[in-house]
């Protein structure tokens, strides 16, 4: 019955969906999840929707908080929990465990009149576990939607890059946070049975206690939460670009430099490319619900 009711529904969506001469899809937007409630995604750089999906690659993983105190003494503490395939056989590391074979913390900072960064170093290769669930604590002080700035982000470097110094400002990917609760979870990394390391997007906020929030304290929390997240299949963008695709009169699957010619397209991707034709409709992170048909 399930199944009648799905080809049902493809089947009408299938005729709602637009249809376009020339049809460019970005392959790096096909893991994005549809933004179908309207709602906004936490502001930052290279953010996508709750339950998107994007490639990880590196020999490390690096993931950090940068936060600037506004009028008391904030203590912010980065941490992350590794869980099994079953969400258990928990390991962490934070504050009160600083390394474990493959991951190391750069060191518990109490306060940033100035502005202060935590970051997390974990060599893929090496975690013996499928989960890695980044976690920024509210230890002390001013809450995220409170501080004069506070956000989450990561990058992947190679073995000849660990130790180098970083500026986070600089880093492309990074997440505001500004929800109401004392800790947050704003990813997961997720090892897949092919061995590739993938991010999904939580941007969730848990109420925790008014201080000394630590990683201990929300395990079996957080893991019922990440599971809700992971093991739901989000309907992603290439769910409608597939359905445009069939009845576009050209598909191109866009990549730097690719010959467009001068007719406008319709492209569909995490960012508008320069050599676009003049006229070309665009759809980006800001328009995707647009591609949802009505």
């Amino acid at each position: 019955m399930l199944r009648e009711v799905l080809a049902v529904l493809d089947a009408e969506a299938a005729r709602r969906v637009s249809a376009v001469d020339h049809l460019v899809v970005d392959p790096a937007v096909a893991g994005v999840a549809l933004p179908l409630s309207g709602k906004t995604v936490a502001p930052g750089l290279g953010m996508l929707p709750r339950g998107s999906v994007s490639a990880v690659d590196g020999e490390w993983l690096r993931f950090f908080v940068y936060w600037h105190q506004q009028a008391r003494r904030t203590d912010y503490d980065l941490s992350a929990l590794m869980l099994d395939e079953a969400y258990a056989d928990a390991e962490h590391v934070s504050w009160t465990h600083l390394r474990t074979g493959y991951a190391e913390y750069s060191g518990d900072l109490t306060e940033a009149e100035h502005g202060a960064s935590e970051f997390i170093n974990i060599r893929l290769a090496a975690v013996p576990r499928r989960f890695i669930i980044p976690q920024v604590h509210i230890y002390a002080g001013e809450g995220f939607d409170q501080a004069e700035e506070a956000f989450f982000g990561y990058m992947t470097r190679s073995a000849e890059q660990k130790g180098l110094p970083f500026e986070p400002r600089t880093v492309r990917t990074k997440s505001d946070l500004r929800g109401a609760g004392r800790i947050a979870l704003p990813l997961v990394f997720m090892r897949g049975d092919d061995g590739a390391w993938r991010a999904k997007w939580l941007h969730l906020y848990l109420k925790g206690r008014p201080s000394f929030n630590q990683v201990e304290g929300g395990r079996v929390t957080t893991g019922l939460l990440t599971r809700a997240i992971v093991e739901r299949d989000y309907l992603r963008v290439s769910y409608i670009t597939d359905l445009m695709a069939a009845k576009a009169g050209r598909v191109t699957a866009y990549e730097p430099g690719c010959v467009l010619g001068q007719d406008p397209v319709t492209f569909v991707g995490l960012e508008q490319p320069d050599e676009l034709p003049e006229g070309s409709q665009v759809f980006t992170l800001n328009r995707l619900r647009e591609l949802v048909p009505a």
